[in-house]
């Protein structure tokens, strides 16, 4: 064997290590967001707001148990509230709804926070925790009207299951994705591993990539109203996501994005502003206000 056909034999054993390392970390990758970590909400901003709630279960289609919070309502309106990817019961957006009146249920989705489940589908099966929520909410007396705030893949699940469900009659969504593909695509730029990826997390999770395509469903919502709320920054310039979901909604729709804001910062930088938007939302499309 000569020089260069030693140096040959290096260079190809050499790039297929390279690319089962590849490999070997998108799918450690992939079983990690498969598997979120659980963070168990304390209820202290509740608490301390005074805010009554009651401590409940649901049940989805599919079997799986979900903790969750209940605020009856006080002017007839239930706001479901659909946590983004490792988080869970978002006390912040319970607590200012809840002292406007609005009833709230919010729930820790499949894998996260209290409730049962080993994986998370990223907005797929997470329509079933939506649904289970829904239909306990439109079974508690004094419910007259329901709407939906979702935050990141929360979000994106509260479009989906509203493009299906026409109980829902207004959506906040903050910093949704378009699509689970465009998530694959930002989080994984090596372009010639996603139908390995796909393959693998189809297998595992269940879930179809291509059907959870909120870009593709959420002019069926029409004519109920969406709001969709984002921070023009990393992510959703890449993927142009606000504005890729706004014109694609027909009307009634509403578009706030705000320069310099992360994922799911627009709270965190512009409360008041958000408190009164989000209210005057639901003030006007579910109260008539």
């Amino acid at each position: 064997m000569n020089k260069n056909h030693r140096i040959l034999k290096i260079f190809t054993v050499t790039f297929f290590i390279f690319l089962i390392s590849l490999f070997g970390l998108g799918l450690y990758g992939l079983y990690d967001v498969l598997h979120p970590p659980r963070r168990i909400p304390p209820g202290t901003t509740l608490r301390e707001e005074n805010i009554p709630f009651q401590e409940i279960n649901l049940m989805t289609e599919d079997g799986i148990r979900l903790t969750a919070w209940y605020t009856p309502p006080r002017n007839g309106a239930v706001i479901l509230l659909a946590h983004g990817y490792g988080d869970n019961r978002p006390e912040w957006v319970h607590a200012l709804l809840a002292k406007k009146g609005y009833g709230v249920l919010a729930w820790d989705a499949r894998a996260h926070g209290e409730s049962d489940g080993e994986i998370s589908t990223l907005g797929y099966q997470e329509i079933l925790d939506v649904e289970a929520a829904l239909d306990f909410a439109l079974a508690q007396e004094g419910v007259e009207h329901v709407g939906a705030w979702g935050g990141s893949m929360g979000a994106s699940t509260v479009l989906l299951t509203a493009s299906e469900r026409n109980e829902i009659k207004a959506v906040v969504a903050d910093s949704a994705y378009p699509s689970l593909e465009d998530v694959l695509k930002l989080n994984m730029p090596i372009e010639f591993l996603h139908p390995l990826v796909k393959f693998f997390s189809e297998t595992q999770s269940g879930a179809q990539i291509e059907d959870v395509n909120v870009e593709k469903v959420i002019g069926k919502i029409s004519p109920r109203v969406v709001f969709i709320i984002d921070g023009w920054y990393g992510g959703a310039i890449l993927m142009n996501s606000p504005y890729r979901l706004y014109d694609s909604a027909d009307e009634p729709k509403q578009i706030w994005v705000e320069d310099g804001v992360p994922h799911l910062g627009t709270y965190a930088y512009h409360p008041q502003r958000y408190e009164n938007r989000v209210i005057n939302f639901f003030d006007e499309y579910l109260l008539n206000k």
